[in-house]
């Protein structure tokens, strides 16, 4: 009976943030939450299936333009957002039965490659809007209904979130999440048990993008514009960072961790903006202090922070009903 109470906690917070957050907190905010939901799927398909991926970012984008064009073009904004987690997940699906073939760091860099060559492809094509990028996306509504602020927005980000966050909680207590650890332990053991290897590989895959496909649709709506700068690859190293840093494996971990990075993003960013400070030095300190803060991360914690914290109130609950005897 006590499980649910710190997520009660969390959605009770959760909600109440927008309403006291001002402008520049809540676009913070909003970020902090679309991080969070393709670190969810980073932690789902890393953590649990153990299969690699640098190019989430890649499926950000995907949400983020079809979004985009369905709605510049006339489509419902409804309808964008719907179907952005849905091309993505088709996107990865084509691509990733070439990909998932390959194990390791060969997979890592043939999903970074996907992304460079995708940004690419954005930058030269007409519907996409070229390097000047896709301008003018109205903003997301039903019907009548509009989202006017950022306050709305967040309230959007974090369902999505939520949504997120309990499919994948679903997918992990099922008998499919079992055979994903199964998988991430050893594939020909997997494949002993009766475990459609390949087939689970790749939903898992494209589960993944759809969140990621997800968090793009929304930034689109949210932002007003998309362009292959939008979509840094730095960006999916940042989710990489976001899911060791919470917790690979944990769904509250890949929370912990976007919040965690997002903060320190902008406190970099205030630093590297500061003046006398050269232009290149935003990108400079957020490239060293995410290999620093991997590498204090491996070595001291090298289950993240959630399972650490978790761990220790787990250690210190013997000794305090010891005392209490």
């Amino acid at each position: 009976m006590k499980r649910p109470l710190p997520g009660l906690a969390v959605g009770a917070v959760t909600l109440a943030l927008p309403a006291v957050l001002d402008d520049s907190a809540l676009s913070v905010y909003i970020f902090l939450g679309l991080a969070a939901m393709v670190t969810v799927g980073v932690s789902l398909l890393m953590g649990y299936a153990g299969q690699v991926s640098l190019g989430q970012g890649a499926f950000y984008a995907v949400g983020g333009y079809t979004a985009g064009i369905l709605a510049v073009h006339g489509g419902p904004p409804v309808l964008g957002l719907l179907a952005a987690p849905v091309v993505a997940a088709v996107f990865a699906a084509v691509i990733g039965v070439p990909l998932l073939r390959l194990r390791g760091h060969h997979l890592a860099f043939a999903t970074l490659a996907t992304q460079l060559i995708l940004l690419s492809l954005a930058g030269q094509l007409e519907f996409t809007g070229g390097d000047i990028g896709l301008q003018g996306i109205p903003r997301f509504g039903i019907g009548p209904f509009e989202l006017g602020d950022a306050a709305s927005y967040a309230y959007l980000t974090w369902a999505g979130v939520a949504v997120v966050m309990l499919v994948t909680r679903n997918v992990i207590d099922s008998r499919p999440g079992r055979a994903l650890r199964a998988l991430a332990t050893s594939e020909t053991a997997a494949a002993s048990s009766g475990v459609p290897v390949g087939r689970y590989k790749l939903v898992v895959f494209a589960l993944s993008a759809a969140f990621a496909g997800l968090a793009g649709g929304i930034y689109a709506f949210y932002v007003g514009y998309v362009a292959p700068g939008s979509f840094p690859v730095l960006l999916s190293i940042e989710y990489i960072v976001m899911a060791v840093v919470g917790g690979l494996g944990t769904v509250w971990g890949a929370v912990v961790g976007a919040a965690a990075i997002t903060l320190l993003v902008q406190a970099l960013n205030v630093v590297g903006t500061a003046p006398g400070m050269p232009s290149y030095a935003p990108s400079v300190l957020s490239y060293a202090v995410y290999a620093l803060v991997l590498i204090v991360v491996v070595l001291f914690l090298p289950h993240g922070l959630l399972p650490a914290v978790t761990g220790r109130r787990a250690a210190r609950r013997p000794r305090d009903a010891g005392a209490g005897r």
